[in-house]
């Protein structure tokens, strides 16, 4: 199974920042190889800045289903609305924050 770091409430990747029934989704971040489930939790559990994913990278399997554990590319996530393996629907493309994860 895929660990999910940070301050985690659920088994689903919710964090104490995040918990509406959309936030089911785990970031990968591209500067320490892990899953978090939102920047803030990144920046309270890591040492160092956030590196962002460049458009040229979203080919990466970097975003978590928190409720199947499935893995999909940025590009996957950004087209789709829930996920493609257990219908759980999500918060699309993280737009109040993706600025903070993805290259504009």
């Amino acid at each position: 199974m895929i660990n999910v770091y940070g301050s985690t409430v659920d088994n689903e990747s919710r964090c104490i920042h995040y918990q509406t029934p959309l936030d089911i989704i785990a970031i990968k971040f591209k500067c320490c190889d892990k899953y978090y489930p939102c920047y803030k939790c990144h920046n309270e559990h890591e040492n160092h800045s956030i590196q962002r994913w460049n458009s040229d990278e979203f080919n990466e399997k970097a975003i978590l289903c928190g409720v199947c554990h499935h893995e999909m590319t940025i590009n996957d996530y950004m087209m789709i609305e829930a996920c493609p393996e257990c219908d759980a629907h999500f918060n699309n493309r993280c737009k109040y924050h993706y600025h903070l994860y993805f290259s504009v």
